[in-house]
């Protein structure tokens, strides 16, 4: 059995879920660096959006009864390999104890304004 969780706090697709629960794991899309009430990016800079992408994540994961503590693995995708250090200093806020698992990857399509993506799997 698996649940669709969705949230209005949250920029939503209709391509994709926000997030999908089973067997106490919880599956967050990758999550752009916009701003839900806007559908706007948060802001031109690396670290604008990846603190956007993981304010994202975060209430996701509380609308799935989760939180951002309890991330086991992460995948995040550059636009631009020299936007690395921004965003490692932006994640460091939110992971400074004990972070994730982690992997990364550089964005394989050209979407205007996207600079990050985050997608994460958690613990129920």
């Amino acid at each position: 059995m698996r649940d669709i969780v969705r949230t209005e706090a949250a920029p939503a697709s209709p391509y994709y879920s926000q997030a999908v629960k089973g067997a106490g794991i919880i599956f967050v899309s990758g999550q752009a660096g916009q701003d839900p009430s806007t559908g706007q990016f948060a802001g031109p800079s690396i670290e604008e959006q990846t603190h956007q992408c993981l304010s994202n994540v975060k209430v996701i994961l509380e609308a799935a009864g989760s939180s951002i503590e309890k991330v086991v693995s992460a995948t995040f995708i550059l636009r631009n390999p020299e936007d690395f250090a921004g965003m490692n200093a932006v994640w460091d806020t939110w992971f400074h104890v004990d972070p994730p698992a982690r992997q990364g990857a550089q964005l394989p399509v050209d979407v205007p304004g996207l600079l990050v993506s985050i997608a994460v799997i958690a613990m129920e």
